[in-house]
């Protein structure tokens, strides 16, 4: 039987993950071991490692060389002392330029001593010559970061490199077995696995002050400063469920923190899933504010076979209509007051699920969002929308004016300045996190319009 994504023990997040990879590497204790952790989200996981085995903790600054055009898809990394790694099957799959390469590589560089100049701020790398070496890293994806770090450590004398991850491909892991002296992975799923966010229930993008927080606090001998939440207590409720909507039953994953002030019902765009980092990303901010949140799977695996039930906004937006019915029945959820937050083509159903009498939704957030394929409906759109746009996103850009024009209720149109639609650039997705936690925190604690 093919291994899936429930199968698999999710951790809870970096602080979880690291501190239940420290209890494999326990062995190390008592030898003399440098705990190197990849920036930024590696750092959380290595902070508990060293802690736990009383070793220090350094950085080690090594950046991914991502495809212009597909940037999940890395082609190589380049990291500290001038390594360089390249993947060849990548660049002949993408068929990148030697030009479109050069401009990667010239944007990355001056990333990378940007950051050793952040985060070091002065003080001298960890020596590692004739020492146990452990790369820690919040997970292996494609390898080719694990890889130049292997390299960058290689070359300065180390007697030897253990990688080591929370959750990982099995196959990279296997791969990367041919430049370390060992690999520590604690999951290493077998089905299709193409992001570490995959690997936890909450998967927040690590910020460069946590980083630098954490240094500090193992520098200091592991004392007062704690990265944000990661000594946050669990939430209440935070599991995988199966889901009804209408005649179907579809995977979700509920988030239900103490005292929430709301319930946050996720739509995601076209080819994505509940396991959307970005969607999650924001779901974790919208958790530490207060807010539930439930992510799930729009379509059934066989339904997503016909790409044109991804477009099917009707059948979409009756999803959600679903969906929020079955939340009404659970116990912890029935009186909730709900949002919708969609994305990309998510956005369309969320706004035409909204205009449903059979549901009352109190506000709407979408990103990047395509309010346009809500067609006729969006004249119907009394609840209070928030429409969040990058600013580089020309043509999402003006299709959401247009939906502003059309909206009869309250909307208003947020540009985030200097992003694209999958707002990757750095902070901008943290922005649109903030943008709708206020959005929903204002419209889900006030009394309901009819009250």
């Amino acid at each position: 039987m093919r291994e899936t994504l429930d199968d698999v023990q999710l951790f809870h997040d970096r602080a979880d993950a690291g501190r239940r990879l420290a209890q494999h590497l326990d062995s190390f204790r008592d030898q003399d071991v440098v705990v190197l952790g990849l920036p930024r989200g590696g750092v959380p996981v290595a902070f508990e490692v060293a802690k736990a085995l009383r070793a220090p903790l350094d950085v080690l600054v090594v950046r991914k060389l991502r495809v212009p055009f597909q940037p999940e898809l890395a082609f190589g990394a380049i990291g500290e002392g001038g390594v360089r790694v390249i993947n060849d099957a990548v660049l002949e799959h993408t068929e990148l330029t030697p030009a479109e390469i050069a401009d990667v590589e010239n944007v990355q560089r001056a990333e990378l001593q940007w950051e050793v100049e952040r985060y070091r701020r002065g003080r001298e790398r960890a020596p590692l010559a004739g020492r146990v070496v452990l790369i820690v890293d919040d997970g292996f994806a494609t390898g080719a970061t694990a890889r130049a770090a292997c390299q960058a450590v290689r070359a300065q004398g180390v007697k030897r490199i253990v990688l080591a991850a929370p959750v990982g491909s099995a196959d990279v892991v296997d791969e990367l077995r041919s430049c370390a002296d060992e690999v520590v992975c604690l999951q290493t799923p077998t089905f299709y696995f193409y992001t570490v966010g995959q690997g936890y229930h909450r998967f927040r993008e690590t910020s460069d002050d946590e980083v630098i927080a954490l240094l500090d606090r193992a520098g200091d001998g592991f004392q007062d400063v704690v990265a944000s939440g990661s000594d946050a207590g669990p939430p209440r409720r935070d599991e995988e469920v199966e889901v009804t909507a209408g005649p179907v039953s579809v995977a979700g994953h509920l988030t239900i923190p103490e005292h929430p002030t709301g319930i946050v019902v996720f739509a995601h765009g076209s080819g994505s899933s509940r396991h959307s980092p970005r969607n999650r990303c924001v779901a974790e901010v919208l958790n530490e504010a207060g807010l539930a949140t439930l992510l799930f799977d729009l379509l059934t695996p066989d339904e997503e076979f016909d790409r044109a039930n991804v477009f099917d906004i009707e059948l979409l937006a009756g999803r959600l209509v679903d969906v929020t019915g079955w939340l009404a029945a659970q116990p912890d959820a029935a009186s909730l007051p709900i949002g919708y937050f969609g994305a990309s083509t998510g956005a369309g159903a969320a706004l035409v699920a909204a205009t449903d009498p059979r549901v009352k939704v109190r506000a709407v957030v979408s990103r990047g969002g395509r309010p346009d394929l809500a067609g006729r409906s969006l004249s119907n759109v009394h609840t209070p929308t928030l429409l969040i746009v990058g600013g580089r996103d020309d043509v999402v850009l003006e299709l959401n004016r247009q939906a502003r024009a059309a909206i009869p209720g309250e909307c208003e149109l947020t540009v985030v300045p200097g992003a694209t639609h999958l707002f990757e650039e750095p902070g901008t997705l943290e922005q649109v996190a903030m943008l709708a936690g206020d959005w929903f925190i204002r419209h889900l604690s006030s009394p309901a319009p009819d009250q």
